[in-house]
């Protein structure tokens, strides 16, 4: 079971890394409150056609959570995205990867504030072996691109939307106990896509839609399908699953994702880079205690 959701979540972290620079070019066309308005606007009504299908809408649900529905709707959808694509008109994918990168470390002190989680000392190990190799693949080992790595504006904004998704997780974890993944993502993606659409009524796009292009259109549609339907789904099942902080933890690998995306559009590799990704590799394997089970079965097999 536990790889079952290892594997969704890696895929989680493909798409999630694919989207930094889908949003940036997104931006150049949709303002950023209308291109996360199309995302998840398009993505709640599949999630709902799915719950549908599924006849899982439960009003019985609904009526015991609506009130945190709204809650992490506003704080999970609709500012982690107004902060996301904001943020991507002012500062780099690599940049606002690297910040995204720290998720894990927010969302374990949440847990540990508000979950009352302890943070293991195994844990603390595979964050720290994870967030030196996010800063070795976005620094390529240079001190120099780390002392003058500047707080932007859209580092800033970037980094308010790190808060808002570490709480979306742990709040859906304290408090959405008898509701699934899949009405926590359909329901929390209702209230946040409408909350983006009112926005969206004050930031007009810098391009009509008629000059909006088709590549434009994928980015959009890739980032409702793949990272919203699917990553969500699979977000909040890990979540239920393994835990706020283990499931963070997989969020290391999404600058691994972007800085791969960056050299197939040809940046050379670097060997910073190749350290760095291993490391971010060893770290969500020693924090999610995917190395102590496969040391655990050696030795049940040679006993």
């Amino acid at each position: 079971m536990k790889s079952r959701i290892y594997l969704m979540l890696i895929g989680f972290a493909i798409f999630t890394g694919a989207t930094f620079n889908l949003a940036k070019y997104a931006v150049h066309y949709f303002s950023p409150a209308s291109a996360a308005a199309w995302r998840f606007g398009i993505a709640a009504l599949v999630m709902v056609l799915i719950l549908g299908l599924q006849k899982q809408i439960k009003s019985k649900t609904l009526k015991i959570h609506w009130k945190m529905y709204i809650l992490l709707g506003i704080i999970g959808i609709f500012g982690f995205n107004a902060f996301f694509f904001l943020g991507m008109q002012y500062t780099s994918p690599l940049n606002g990867a690297l910040i995204m990168g720290t998720n894990p470390l927010v969302t374990a002190l949440f847990a540990y504030f508000i979950l009352k989680n302890p943070i293991t000392k195994q844990q603390m190990l595979g964050i720290s072996f994870a967030l030196v190799g996010v800063i070795l693949v976005l620094t390529q080992g240079s001190l120099e691109i780390i002392q003058t790595l500047s707080i932007s504006k859209g580092d800033l904004l970037i980094l308010a939307g790190n808060l808002c998704w570490a709480l979306y997780g742990v709040l859906g974890r304290k408090y959405l106990n008898g509701s699934s993944s899949m009405e926590t993502t359909t329901y929390t993606m209702i209230v946040g896509s409408l909350c983006l659409v009112i926005l969206t009524a004050f930031s007009p796009s810098p391009q009509p839609l008629s000059h909006v292009t088709w590549s434009a259109w994928g980015a959009i549609l890739f980032m409702a399908l793949f990272t919203s339907v699917l990553g969500y789904l699979w977000w909040n099942k890990g979540m239920a699953t393994i835990g706020a902080s283990n499931t963070s933890l997989f969020f290391n690998l999404v600058p691994v994702v972007t800085m791969i995306l960056s050299i197939l559009t040809g940046t050379l590799i670097t060997l910073p880079q190749v350290i760095g990704t291993w490391l971010v590799i060893l770290g969500v394997l020693t924090a999610s205690g995917f190395l102590n089970l496969r040391r655990k079965q050696k030795v049940s097999a040679s006993i």
